[in-house]
């Protein structure tokens, strides 16, 4: 099987053997009850396979498990939300999905709710849950460069 990326030329450094079809970047508070479910549920009605990160045990650290699914995904679909930036888990997921989409991983952005400027650029709650994690984790800086420096799409 062939990957395509945006541009509809062929993959050539993406080769993981894909578990998953689809996997799902949200933030569950914001999306999970209605927009997230509703699109999890469609895309499995059409026989795609999907990996929803729901079930994971919580925790400032990203586990391995979650790792592995957004690697073995073939499309990552990041869905953007109000408070999407405010949760550590789903900015650490964000910058492991870009490092795949480097190695030719489709990652498809969707607005839900939020304007799509506000998110590129780092404005209103975007910018100020950046803000927040600064003083957080000011003894980890790099992470916060990390999460700031790797682009919001």
């Amino acid at each position: 099987m062939t990957l395509l990326t945006n541009n509809g030329a062929s993959s050539s450094s993406f080769n993981h053997q894909c578990i998953y079809d689809v996997f799902l970047s949200f933030r569950g508070e914001d999306t999970c009850m209605d927009f997230t479910s509703n699109l999890n549920g469609f895309l499995n009605m059409m026989g795609i396979n999907t990996f929803m990160d729901d079930d994971l045990p919580r925790g400032e650290e990203i586990s391995a498990q979650l790792l592995e699914a957004i690697e073995c995904s073939w499309i990552l679909i990041i869905i953007f939300s109000e408070n999407y930036a405010s949760f550590t888990w789903c900015l650490n997921e964000l910058v492991k999905i870009l490092e795949c989409k480097k190695n030719d991983q489709m990652v498809l952005p969707v607005f839900y709710k939020v304007d799509l400027l506000e998110v590129r650029n780092q404005r209103g709650k975007f910018r100020k849950a950046l803000v927040k994690h600064e003083e957080k984790f000011k003894n980890n800086m790099k992470k916060v460069q990390q999460w700031m420096e790797g682009g919001f799409i």
